[in-house]
């Protein structure tokens, strides 16, 4: 694995970032689920749970993503040169760290996803061989979400399995929502596993006007609804990201708090319409 690692280059995870970037897109919700009460109804403050992609290959905005002063989460590609000493640094520094498992999707090359992805073309024990490798080779990991994954998550047969194999894990899982035809809130429902799913990704555009925008987009969320979970990421966007969250922390934390992803996992139907890729 330690040499497939190394093949698997920074051009190549950079590549893969832009073609995410590119076809990403947010669709926000007007208005809290139905049954689900917001801060304001509850006068409990608002929580957001952060959680940042990419990790696992020594990208650009690594060290200024571990050193922010807020709780969050760090999600860590299998099988690459710093998998494992970036999940050993974001538990010691009281991080939660999850699986970023990569998963086919419907537009992109499959060697964009690296070593161990996921592909509908796989048989079941493959699948579930994968998986259970992926969860073995990120130290302190509590759940998993998907790297791209449009085409994967929209599997009945390939998310039946890999929520089974979380299940018997005890992980918890986040849809990162790459796609409005999900499965994982249906299936995790049914087969017990606690999950999440994200509401904003911040930087589709590595623009910090952008990633700017994005997080007033989350502050709009927030207004109607009690959490909101966000993804960004190490990358090329990595630097401006990290800037653009510690500059807005203090006006965040003025109505909301950081909070782990474990706290606020549910097992409601999906927020809003996710995005497809």
């Amino acid at each position: 694995m330690k040499r497939k690692a190394q093949k698997w280059g920074k051009a190549t995870i950079m590549a893969a970032c832009a073609a995410f970037m590119l076809f990403a897109a947010v669709f926000p919700a007007d208005a809290a689920p139905a049954g689900v009460k917001t801060g304001k109804e509850t006068g409990v403050r608002k929580r957001i749970a952060l959680v940042i992609d990419d990790f696992g290959n020594g990208m650009s905005g690594t060290k200024e993503m571990m050193a922010l002063p807020v709780k969050f989460t760090v999600a860590v590609m299998p099988f690459m040169p710093t998998s494992k000493a970036d999940a050993e640094e974001a538990h010691r520094l009281g991080h939660d760290v999850i699986v970023h498992m990569p998963m086919e999707p419907v537009r992109g090359k499959k060697e964009w996803l690296g070593p161990g992805a996921i592909t509908t073309d796989l048989d079941d024990s493959e699948i579930r061989k994968r998986v259970e490798a992926a969860i073995d080779h990120i130290p302190y990991a509590i759940g998993m979400n998907n790297h791209m994954g449009s085409k994967a998550t929209a599997d009945e047969r390939v998310m039946r399995i890999v929520l089974t194999v979380c299940k018997e894990r005890g992980l918890i899982f986040l849809d990162s929502r790459t796609t409005e035809h999900s499965v994982i809130p249906k299936l995790a429902a049914e087969i017990g596993v606690p999950y999440a799913v994200n509401n904003v990704f911040l930087d589709n555009s590595y623009k910090p006007a952008y990633i700017a925008k994005q997080v007033n987009v989350l502050s709009r969320q927030l207004q109607s609804r009690s959490d909101c979970v966000v993804i960004g990421h190490v990358g090329p966007p990595g630097l401006y990201t990290s800037k653009v969250l510690r500059s807005s922390l203090p006006a965040l934390q003025r109505t909301a708090d950081f909070v782990k992803l474990p706290d606020i996992v549910r097992g409601l139907p999906a927020f809003p319409e996710g995005l497809r890729l």
